[in-house]
C-alpha cells in the first residue's frame, strides 16, 4: 500500500474511534456500537475529502497523468538469472521506472527470457536507444515497445 491510502485509513478509524466515545455523550441515549458505525460512515466520508484538500489534487488525476506519460517496453533476451531488481536498476539509469513484470513458465515456475517495464516516456525513448542491442549479465538486450495485448 502506498503512504496516502496508510494515512486514509489511520483518519477513519481515529474518526470511528472519536464517533464512539464522543456521540454517546453528545446523546445519551446513543448505543456504543450505533456510535460506532456513525464514526465509521463519518470517516468513510470526511477521509477522502481531507485527504484531496491536503493533497491539493485528486488521486485518480494523478493516475491518469502517469498513465498518459508512461510507456511499457518489452525487454527480451534477458538471463535466466536476472531479477526484477536487477533489470530495475539497469533501466533506471536511462529514466524513472515505474514497474518490472519478469515472464516466469506456469508449470515450473522458471523465467522464461523475457519482461516488460514500465517507465516515463522519455525514459523509455532512451532506454530503447541505448539498451537495444547492448549487453546486460553477457546478454544482447532486445528492447522495444511492448505491442498491447490482443485479446482472443
Amino acid at each position: 500500500m502506498n503512504s496516502p491510502t496508510i494515512i486514509n485509513i489511520i483518519l477513519a478509524v481515529v474518526l470511528a474511534v472519536a464517533g464512539y466515545f464522543l456521540l454517546p455523550v453528545i446523546a445519551a441515549n446513543l448505543e456504543p456500537n450505533l456510535a460506532l458505525a456513525i464514526g465509521l460512515l463519518l470517516g468513510g466520508i470526511l477521509v477522502p475529502v481531507i485527504s484531496t484538500q491536503f493533497s491539493g489534487t485528486s488521486s485518480s488525476v494523478e493516475v491518469q497523468a502517469d498513465d498518459e506519460n508512461s510507456k511499457t517496453l518489452y525487454v527480451g533476451n534477458l538471463p535466466y538469472r536476472a531479477n526484477e531488481q536487477a533489470v530495475q536498476q539497469h533501466f533506471e539509469l536511462q529514466g524513472q521506472v515505474h514497474s518490472v513484470r519478469l515472464m516466469k513458465d506456469r508449470r515450473t515456475g522458471k523465467r522464461k527470457g523475457y519482461g516488460f517495464v514500465e517507465m516515463t516516456s522519455a525514459g523509455a525513448e532512451k532506454a530503447i536507444e541505448n539498451l537495444n542491442d547492448s549487453e546486460f549479465q553477457e546478454r544482447t538486450l532486445k528492447v522495444r515497445m511492448a505491442k498491447d495485448k490482443v485479446e482472443e
